[in-house]
């Protein structure tokens, strides 16, 4: 039997979490704009 992909959820925070997009200029953009878009963003 195969086990589906098990993420790891620090891993996956680290790497997309909120923390990680602000801390470049691209990632803020990012956020902006789904922002704009009418998103709701999760502050951690």
């Amino acid at each position: 039997m195969h086990y589906p992909h098990k993420v790891s959820k620090v891993k996956r925070a680290r790497a997309v979490g909120f923390r990680s997009r602000m801390k470049t200029a691209n990632g803020r953009k990012m956020i902006n704009r789904k922002r704009r878009a009418g998103r709701r963003v999760q502050v951690v």
